[in-house]
């Protein structure tokens, strides 16, 4: 088993079947054998981005979190351990959210499952 943690476009793609997913991390995300999380900070980049109409989600935010559920895609909420690996990482990718998805990354010891060409320069396993 292993444990990987989707940057948000990741589950966005996953979600909506788009082709921009690689066909490497769709095959990842969907065996049961892996372990597959989303950062909490995510769902909140999400609920922004809906409300200031940036993202659209026709079914609405709750069957957003209920297809989390039904593909067993486990939230990892935020500690202290992660704020503080924030603190220490280069200051290379200026997103909060994709800063505290790295952080979470390499303290829970978890691959990021991302196309983002920034993350790949931290000390962080990265697929894509």
């Amino acid at each position: 088993m292993k444990n990987y943690i989707l940057d948000t476009h990741t589950l966005l793609w996953f979600l909506n079947g788009d082709r921009l997913l690689s066909d490497n991390v769709k095959k990842l995300i969907e065996q049961k054998e892996n372990k597959i999380y989303l950062s909490i900070a995510s769902i909140w980049e999400i609920a922004i981005k809906i409300s200031i109409k940036k993202l659209k989600h026709d079914k609405g935010f709750e069957h957003l979190l209920h297809l989390l559920k039904v593909n067993e895609i486990e939230i990892l909420e935020i500690n202290t351990n992660h704020l503080a690996k924030v603190i220490d990482l280069e200051f290379i990718h200026k997103d909060p959210f994709d800063r505290l998805i790295i952080a979470q990354g390499i303290t829970e010891n978890l691959t990021i499952l991302t196309k983002d060409r920034h993350i790949k320069n931290y000390k962080v396993n990265t697929i894509w």
